[in-house]
């Protein structure tokens, strides 16, 4: 649905953004990263046409996007921007005659959205009586009341607590499921992790991976193994052979234990199991993969690092 080509930007002379390239599927959850200061905030505004770029193009469904695709995109920005002196229900109906619906259809959408995220009551409230987290939901409502079908959210998880978290996050899944394309810019590398399928990472102005989140583990992988086991410790490692090294452990209680292991030499998964089937009673074993934080500070870090070097 959206292709960013080659996008360069520059603000007096310091570089936000350097032949940056991605593209988005629609129906696609799709992962903006990287850390503060990377870029990820002025793509967003590129595609916005909130700034222009100084090169580069962004296409929506193969042809280059104009003012008109705005109609097209909810935008939810970093840094939030409600009217404290207006009504919630006032607020609401401000935006969403904004986008161009009518004010029959905008009174069905918040009575649709106020009811699906339970803030009837909070209607006639002022924007400056709610807490953080309140109007934070009120902004996520406000982004997708004219039913837009790109959705960009730059850190939309911010202020909320973690029951709310799950909330919008099942609410974004049932938004793809609906055929809704959602671009997604966060440090919740666990949300990240859940459910965007594609990410692309950008550090000092430049793309450095981009992948689903699945290849980014796998190339990262360190052959760790986990097994969760009941029995003895003691049969446990004496059933390990030199093809096998104990890294850590954690004791559940009992003889209950989780063990992560590294495999030495030629050392196979089915070899780990045939050892020590006998010896103990295995509940589950698994190939232990990296965590998107984990991937994140591994292509992150380094760089860092070679940059204070120079």
């Amino acid at each position: 649905m959206l292709e960013v080509r080659n996008i360069s930007k520059s603000f007096y002379r310091k570089e936000a953004l350097n032949d940056v390239s991605f593209t988005v599927g629609k129906g696609e959850i799709f992962g903006l990263l990287g850390p503060n200061g990377a870029g990820k905030t002025t793509m967003i505004r590129v595609i916005n046409r909130i700034v222009e770029s100084d090169s580069g193009s962004v296409r929506i469904n193969g042809d280059l996007m104009v003012n008109d695709d705005l109609k097209q995109i909810g935008y939810l920005p970093e840094e939030r921007g409600l009217y404290k002196n207006m009504t919630v229900e006032a607020h609401a109906m401000f935006l969403g005659r904004l986008r161009g619906l009518s004010k029959a259809d905008v009174n069905t959408k918040i009575d649709y959205w106020f009811g699906r995220f339970e803030i009837n009551d909070w209607r006639k409230k002022r924007i400056e009586q709610l807490s953080k987290g309140m109007a934070q939901k009120v902004q996520f409502i406000c982004t997708v009341l004219h039913e837009p079908k790109l959705l960009i959210l730059d850190e939309p998880f911010s202020g909320f607590d973690p029951v709310n978290v799950e909330l919008i996050k099942q609410e974004l899944i049932e938004m793809k499921a609906a055929g809704k394309t959602i671009i997604l810019s966060s440090h919740n590398m666990k949300s990240v992790e859940e459910i965007c399928d594609r990410v692309v990472l950008i550090d000092k102005a430049k793309k450095v991976a981009e992948g689903s989140i699945a290849e980014l583990q796998e190339e990262r992988k360190a052959g760790l193994y986990a097994v969760k086991f009941r029995g003895s410790m003691i049969a446990f490692v004496n059933a390990l052979w030199t093809g096998f090294e104990v890294v850590d452990k954690d004791i559940h209680g009992g003889d209950k234990f989780t063990v992560r292991l590294k495999m030495r030499n030629e050392s196979s998964f089915d070899d780990l199991l045939k050892v020590l089937i006998g010896q103990v009673k295995i509940e589950s074993a698994w190939e232990v993969l990296p965590s998107m934080q984990d991937v994140f500070i591994d292509i992150v870090q380094p760089r860092k690092e070679n940059e204070d070097e120079k």
